[in-house]
């Protein structure tokens, strides 16, 4: 529950006549209200500005800033936060009427003051004014949970295209990109390259550093892969096991080449120790780099199938190797 149902209802009375804000007072007072006593628009704006009031009891005519500006000016300092607003007057006038509602009065009552009718109108006036808070509030509360489910959402997004171990993109995540760079760079008639990545002799790594050694050897070369990934539309992927992937839109093959070699240069360089690699006793990567620009006779599983043939001759060769085909 909002704050102004638990404490009683702050009022400013405004009016330069002295006997009828007394009046004024007294009645809030009696309801069970707090009370603060203005006489001028000038007092209004400014007992506003340092203590907020939950209403304001507003004469219109005042010496000075008359209460219909002063009306208005509240609405522009405070917007939608601005507390409401009962006019009095002893004006019974269409246009003083059509005046105070333009200034931003919630209501009007006319002198000479009918008491019942005044406590009434203040009593609705301050419900509606907390029901509106609250229903604010409400609002603001939903936006903010809004808010946390869609952060929520794209965390779920992003863990559900990556590779928990890695922390590469996943093999959903890379046969999704891959479908959609093909697409585009048909319609372009651009060229696609795909490096297929193999750590050599990883299952005698296994067997003699161990399996959690084993993942933290994955995790470095992903890390090493992913700094050499710089272009937004390239992707590095987990694609299995220990292999992995990258995807190159709008490279040509001499540049997929450079690129696979950067990466097999930057593994060599980390010196990761592997003893039973003969003979080079440190983990190397073997890989196959394949291009093709996209179109309607040729397919994605062909460019894939070029890749790994590659990458299969590098192995045949000796590995710690790039071989390209396309």
């Amino acid at each position: 529950m909002i704050e102004a149902w638990v404490r009683p209802a702050t009022i400013l009375v405004v009016d330069d006549e002295k006997t009828l804000r007394l009046m004024l007072c007294r009645a809030m007072q009696r309801e069970g209200y707090a009370v603060i006593e203005g006489t001028s628009a000038e007092q209004c704006l400014a007992i506003c500005l340092q203590q907020r009031p939950d209403m304001v009891l507003l004469d219109a005519i005042l010496p000075g800033i008359d209460g219909f500006t002063c009306c208005a000016q509240l609405h522009q300092i405070f917007g939608q936060d601005c507390p409401p607003v009962l006019m009095i007057t002893s004006l019974n006038d269409e246009s003083s009427v059509d005046q105070a509602f333009a200034a931003g009065a919630t209501d009007y009552v006319t002198k000479p003051i009918h008491w019942a009718v005044l406590r009434q109108r203040v009593r609705r006036i301050l419900q509606a004014g907390w029901a509106m808070a609250e229903l604010r509030q409400k609002i603001e509360d939903e936006r903010l949970l809004l808010e946390q489910l869609e952060i929520v959402n794209r965390e779920l997004g992003r863990l559900a295209s990556i590779d928990s171990l890695t922390q590469l993109a996943n093999r959903r995540c890379f046969d999704q990109h891959l479908q959609r760079e093909w697409d585009r760079l048909a319609r372009e008639q651009a060229p696609l390259s795909l490096i297929l990545l193999d750590i050599d002799f990883f299952k005698s790594y296994n067997d003699t550093y161990g399996h959690q050694q084993g993942d933290e050897c994955l995790k470095q070369v992903a890390h090493l892969i992913g700094q050499m990934i710089r272009r937004p539309a390239d992707l590095a992927a987990r694609y299995g096991g220990e292999e992995f992937a990258v995807i190159l839109p709008n490279t040509s093959l001499v540049g997929a080449i450079h690129v696979a070699e950067s990466i097999q240069a930057a593994v060599k360089a980390a010196t990761i120790l592997h003893l039973g690699s003969e003979p080079y006793q440190q983990v190397t990567l073997s890989g196959g780099v394949a291009c093709q620009v996209p179109s309607p006779k040729d397919s994605i599983s062909r460019l894939i199938e070029m890749a790994d043939q590659a990458l299969y001759r590098a192995k045949l060769q000796g590995r710690n190797r790039i071989l390209a085909q396309g």
